[in-house]
């Protein structure tokens, strides 16, 4: 008797916590999923230690359609990371939605359609940042400097192990 009573306040128990956790997982402003990817869509953005602009610039990120992560949001701004853990706070007009990711590993083939027996398109360098397309649970399709092609996700830095895209 006590197995079931304990049974049923452990299932209770981890419901609730789930609810909860679905809740902490969106940002207070935008309802948005935290933490998400955006892209820097500035060639210069600058990163403050808090949210306003009388907090100090740490540094200048330079790179445009960088991917960044969104973890906190205040105001008209968020929190970000790139891919090293560096971050700090950055206007949101300085961010986009659409998508771009770093290929992590050199020479990173892009296949004609998602399988590692699949033709290779072309290869791409470690650090090439690229748009992203459709993704599955494994691969991505992505274009950089005009070429196209399908890669494992686990080499890009800029999108969700689990997330899927259309």
């Amino acid at each position: 008797m006590n197995r079931i009573v304990l049974r049923v306040f452990a299932a209770t128990l981890m419901a609730a916590l789930a609810t909860h956790a679905v809740a902490a997982e969106r940002g207070k402003v935008t309802n948005l999923p935290i933490p998400r990817f955006v892209s820097l869509k500035a060639e210069e953005g600058n990163v403050r230690r808090g949210p306003s602009l009388s907090h100090r610039i740490d540094w200048v990120f330079k790179r445009r359609n960088m991917p960044l992560k969104v973890t906190g949001e205040h105001g008209h701004w968020r929190r970000v990371q790139d891919r090293d853990g560096q971050g700090g706070w950055v206007h949101y007009s300085l961010l986009s939605g659409a998508r771009h990711v770093i290929v992590e590993n050199d020479l990173t083939p892009l296949r004609v359609k998602p399988g590692k027996e699949a033709a290779v398109n072309a290869y791409a360098e470690a650090g090439v940042v690229a748009r992203l397309g459709t993704c599955d649970l494994d691969w991505c399709r992505i274009a950089a400097n005009g070429k196209r092609g399908w890669v494992r996700k686990g080499v890009l830095w800029g999108v969700s192990p689990e997330e899927i895209r259309d």
